[in-house]
């Protein structure tokens, strides 16, 4: 092998030499960024982990959907707890969402949602109903804002959260029924009679209908000689005689509709239905009924009592006031008790 020879041989022996050192030095740096990879892979699971046991304890549900595929990521199993439903029952899409949205709150919910990802409204928002696997209600307060657009300003990824407010609801459904039911009945008190007369006027241009004012004959009696709880057992045994029999008469198979009455308690023994309805003979029907249901004793926690009904009632129109309508019917029952009593009269 002559020089030049030599030469060039130790050339591309260094060369193969300094491929050899790369390639090696390579091969450790892929190693470490496999170790920094698994190690950041381990990090990020013990993240998720504290992060879903921490949003589980608050009952708060985390998600981000991929808006263009519908594809939803949900960092805990809150909502899913929250319907009942199992991972596998309940598929990570936005339809899945969609289709367990309760029927009369399915339309504005989704409007809103849609509004936000058209860029309509700053931020998605709603306090909403949804169905549960077994048919109940789950109340939800839903927010969320779009966190990522394309090239092109559309909107890609949203992130929010779901959180159950069903038992706040409950109590907020409670104290509305305190303030407009009978505690003991559970019939509609003073105020919400008045309210549901209102109601009526603003939502009808002719308003018409009756009321009847209905006060028992002998209750103090039986209230003296059998005690106040025995005269509780009466009064809502009388309330749900007389809310039944107006079912009956007035009740139409579409739930839908406004109520064509309404039963309140105002106190004691005295018991009111609004009726939107004028219709003399119905109306007597109504009174008949009461009446003939009370004709003889009725049996009550072994006890054979009694019991009368003293009814007055008023017609009313649109330009009536509610305390006029109620004195009339009140007058009206007053003469049916200075006249015999167990009767009734039209004002």
């Amino acid at each position: 092998m002559d020089s030049k020879d030599y030469q060039l041989s130790m050339a591309q022996q260094d060369i193969i030499t300094q491929l050899q050192l790369e390639l090696e030095q390579h091969k450790q740096t892929i190693k470490q960024l496999e170790n920094e990879n698994n190690r950041l892979t381990l990090l990020n699971k013990r993240v998720n982990e504290q992060l879903n046991a921490t949003l589980d304890g608050t009952g708060l549900c985390l998600w981000e959907q991929h808006i263009p595929t519908g594809n939803l990521t949900i960092f805990n199993q809150q909502w899913g707890h929250l319907l009942g439903f199992t991972r596998e029952e309940l598929p990570a899409h936005i339809s899945s969402w969609k289709n367990n949205l309760h029927p009369e709150d399915k339309d504005w919910v989704i409007q809103a949602f849609e509004s936000h990802v058209a860029g309509n409204a700053e931020i998605y928002q709603a306090v909403h109903r949804m169905v549960h696997k077994d048919g109940t209600v789950a109340w939800v307060s839903d927010r969320g804002r779009i966190i990522e657009y394309g090239i092109n300003g559309e909107p890609l990824r949203i992130m929010g959260t779901h959180i159950d407010v069903t038992q706040e609801k409950r109590y907020e459904q409670d104290l509305a029924k305190l303030a407009h039911r009978d505690p003991l009945t559970n019939l509609l008190n003073r105020n919400a009679l008045i309210a549901a007369f209102e109601q009526g006027k603003s939502t009808h241009s002719t308003h018409q209908g009756a009321l009847c004012f209905i006060d028992l004959d002998g209750f103090k009696i039986i209230n003296d000689h059998l005690g106040h709880r025995y005269g509780d057992s009466l009064l809502i045994h009388i309330a749900n005689d007389i809310a039944q029999i107006c079912d009956q008469l007035f009740s139409t198979p579409d739930t839908t509709q406004t109520p064509r009455h309404h039963v309140a308690r105002f106190g004691g023994d005295e018991f009111v239905i609004l009726a939107h309805c004028n219709d003399v003979e119905r109306l007597t029907t109504l009174a008949k009924t009461l009446l003939s249901h009370y004709q003889h004793p009725i049996e009550l926690e072994g006890e054979s009592i009694k019991v009368g009904l003293s009814i007055g009632i008023s017609l009313f129109d649109e330009l009536d006031e509610f305390t006029n309508v109620c004195e009339q019917a009140d007058k009206a029952m007053y003469s049916i008790k200075k006249h015999g009593k167990h009767n009734f009269l039209f004002w």
